[in-house]
């Protein structure tokens, strides 16, 4: 389905949900699957989150497209999802790390959609964490405000109850927002950080987490983060990745915690190597 056709599909269901002005309301959110009847597993109680309105017309103009079922796109994400769980029943991972290699290459809008690929399934949550100190954007490509995040709480100045949102999709919950911060490497590898990431690793064994970090050669944020996550992917944008940075990129991560690579702006005759 194109974006036109899409967009008009996307304001046809916020009007029948009764959703008003630019942004939907929780209620009016794209529809995702719901756990298995009869089954042990619950959904969460997002009472504890703050609830924030995602407005659809801005995500699927910034191509968040697996929030909607009707973009063929979205498959190629189930391939990875179905890939990065089957790496992760196998060495237990459930905690994803995000980046290019530069500036530009899709790395943001890979970590939302497959984050809320994620999210379509049966029994399964996701927190997605924008964990781009300098330039913290996932909020602004869902259209809805955020005065608080990630940095809030590495510095002490906010509880993590206070910075989780829930943008009205179940099983999908979000940390974005915050003022920007120059010295964003010492707070990826702070001792803080570390206790961070092995709580939200082991609160929920039905949720992955996923983190959107900065670009690998932009600065020292995804090498010192890193070491904290079970696995990284690399999103490689097509004619915009140069080889030799690829090359430098994958010298300085862990090779063990190398997930694979997602192919973004592919077309037609690249899309069979879209993927893990």
């Amino acid at each position: 389905m194109n974006l036109k056709k899409a967009l008009n599909k996307t304001k046809q269901e916020r009007e029948s949900h009764g959703g008003r002005g630019g942004s939907s309301s929780p209620a009016a959110s794209p529809s995702f699957p719901a756990a298995r009847s009869g089954s042990d597993w619950h959904a969460p109680v997002y009472s504890e989150s703050k609830t924030v309105s995602i407005d659809l017309d801005t995500a699927v103009r910034n191509h968040c497209v697996a929030l909607s079922a009707d973009f063929t796109e979205v498959d190629y994400y189930k391939v990875l999802r179905t890939q990065l769980r089957q790496i992760g029943k196998e060495k237990t991972w459930n905690t994803i790390m995000v980046t290019s290699v530069a500036p530009g290459e899709g790395k943001t809008v890979t970590a939302i959609n497959l984050a809320a690929t994620f999210a379509r399934e049966y029994n399964q949550t996701v927190l997605l964490v924008d964990a781009d100190l300098r330039r913290q954007s996932i909020h602004r490509y869902l259209g809805y405000p955020s005065s608080s995040g990630l940095r809030d709480y590495l510095e002490e100045r906010a509880p993590m109850n206070d910075i989780i949102t829930w943008p009205g999709i179940e099983k999908f919950t979000v940390i974005s927002g915050g003022q920007p911060v120059e010295e964003s490497a010492e707070l990826m590898g702070s001792p803080r950080m570390q206790t961070l990431v092995a709580e939200l690793k082991s609160r929920y064994a039905d949720r992955y987490v996923i983190f959107d970090v900065p670009p690998v050669m932009g600065g020292a944020d995804a090498l010192a983060f890193a070491p904290l996550v079970d696995c990284i992917i690399i999103v490689v944008g097509v004619g915009i990745t140069l080889r030799q940075d690829l090359t430098k990129a994958l010298e300085m991560l862990p090779q063990e915690k190398m997930a694979g690579f997602v192919l973004n702006r592919f077309d037609r005759a690249t899309a069979h190597r879209y993927g893990h």
